[in-house]
C-alpha cells in the first residue's frame, strides 16, 4: 500500500476478504428478512428487487475503489433506499403492523447510507436518506395511513446516518494523518536501519584491516630485516587492500582467493569498479564472481584487469586478460553472462 495515496478506506480496509465476509454476511441478512415476511405479501417479486438492489449496494461499497467513492456508483447507491423500499411498500399491508421487521428495508438501506459517508459521500448518502423518507411518507399518504405514519417510520433511520455523517467529518480527515505519521516513522526506521548497517560493515571493514595489516606493521615496526618472503606477503596485502578501495563489488571470498593466487603465480591482477553492480540482485553477482574466479584461475602468467562498469552501459563487466602476445576481452552482460569477444590483433609482449 502507498502511504502517500491511503485513505480511508484502506485504513478500514474496506476493500479486503473479511470486508467481502461482511458484505456477504448482510446479503444473508436481506434473504433472511425478506423469507421471514414472505407470508404477509402475495407477490414476492418485489420483495426480491428489494433484496437485489441492497445486495447490490452492499457489494459496490466493497468492490469500487477510489476515494471518495466515484460519482456515478455513489448516485447508485443514492437511490438504494428509495427504490428498495419503492417495491417493498407495494406489496406489504398498510397502516401500524405488530411485526415491524416487515419494513427491514429501511434498516439495510441506512446501512448502505452510512458506508456511503464513510466513503466520502456524506451529502449523497443525506439525499438518499431524504428520498427514502419522501418514498415512505407518500406510500403512507397514498394508502391511507397518514404521512405521519410514513415519517415515523422512517426518520428513526436518521439516527446511524448522523453518525456516519460524524465519522466522516472527524474520522476520514485523520486517515491521511495516520498514514502520514506511518510514512515517517517507516522512513525514520530504515535511516537508522541504514545508519546502522552502515556502522556494522564499517567495524567488520576495521576488523578485517587490522587482521591483515596489523602483522605485517607489527613486524615492519619491529626494525629487523625484511626477507623476501615478507617482501611478498607485503606486496600482497598491498594488492588486496587496493582491491577493498577500488572494487568493494568484487570482494567475494572466492574472488579474493583466486585474485592472490594469481598473484602468488606472477599474475598482474587489477580491479576497479565503478558501481555499475550496485542494484544487481544476488544471483547476478554470483554470476560475475564466479566468471571472474574462472578467468583468474587460467592466468598463470601476463596480467587480468577486471573491471566493472558504471550503470547504464551495454555490458556490466569486462575482463582484459594480456597473456604474451594472446589477448582476450570477456564481457558480462547485466545478467551475468559471459559474452567472449577475441580481440582480432594481437600485442606483443613487452621484455
Amino acid at each position: 500500500m502507498n502511504s502517500g495515496n491511503a485513505t480511508i478506506s484502506d485504513l478500514l480496509r474496506m476493500h479486503s476478504k473479511p470486508a467481502r465476509a461482511f458484505a456477504g454476511l448482510y446479503a444473508a441478512t436481506c434473504v433472511l428478512l425478506a423469507a421471514y415476511n414472505v407470508d404477509r405479501v402475495e407477490n414476492v417479486w418485489p420483495m426480491v428487487v428489494s433484496v437485489v438492489v441492497c445486495i447490490v449496494a452492499a457489494f459496490v461499497l466493497v468492490a469500487v475503489e477510489r476515494d471518495p467513492l466515484p460519482l456515478g456508483p455513489a448516485l447508485a447507491l443514492m437511490c438504494t433506499g428509495a427504490v428498495s423500499c419503492g417495491a417493498l411498500f407495494s406489496v406489504v399491508p398498510t397502516g401500524p403492523t405488530d411485526r415491524p421487521v416487515q419494513l427491514w428495508t429501511f434498516g439495510m438501506s441506512a446501512t448502505v447510507l452510512v458506508f456511503m459517508c464513510i466513503r466520502g459521500r456524506t451529502l449523497l448518502a443525506w439525499i438518499g436518506f431524504i428520498l427514502m423518507v419522501a418514498t415512505s411518507v407518500g406510500w403512507a399518504q397514498v394508502t391511507g395511513a397518514g404521512a405521519g405514519y410514513g415519517l415515523s417510520v422512517s426518520l428513526i433511520n436518521a439516527g446511524p446516518v448522523l453518525m456516519g455523517t460524524v465519522f466522516a467529518y472527524t474520522i476520514r480527515p485523520l486517515a491521511g494523518s495516520i498514514y502520514r505519521l506511518r510514512a515517517r516513522s517507516t522512513q525514520r526506521i530504515a535511516r537508522e536501519s541504514a545508519a546502522a548497517a552502515l556502522l556494522d560493515e564499517r567495524d567488520a571493514q576495521l576488523a578485517r584491516l587490522d587482521a591483515l595489516a596489523r602483522p605485517m606493521l607489527a613486524l615492519i615496526a619491529s626494525g629487523e630485516p625484511l626477507r623476501d618472503e615478507d617482501r611478498m606477503r607485503c606486496a600482497l596485502l598491498e594488492a588486496g587492500l587496493r582491491d577493498m578501495l577500488r572494487a568493494p563489488a568484487l570482494q567475494d571470498p572466492a574472488v579474493v582467493e583466486a585474485a592472490q593466487a594469481a598473484r602468488l603465480r606472477g599474475v598482474e591482477v587489477v580491479m576497479l569498479d565503478d558501481k555499475g553492480m550496485d542494484d544487481a540482485p544476488p544471483e547476478v553477482h554470483r554470476r560475475v564472481h564466479r566468471a571472474v574466479v574462472d578467468c583468474l584461475d587460467e592466468m598463470w602468467s601476463g596480467a587480468v584487469t577486471v573491471r566493472v562498469l558504471p550503470p547504464g552501459r551495454h555490458s556490466l563487466v569486462t575482463m582484459l586478460l594480456r597473456d604474451h602476445a594472446e589477448v582476450r576481452r570477456i564481457e558480462l552482460d547485466h545478467s551475468g553472462s559471459v559474452l567472449d569477444r577475441p580481440l582480432p590483433a594481437a600485442v606483443p609482449s613487452s621484455t
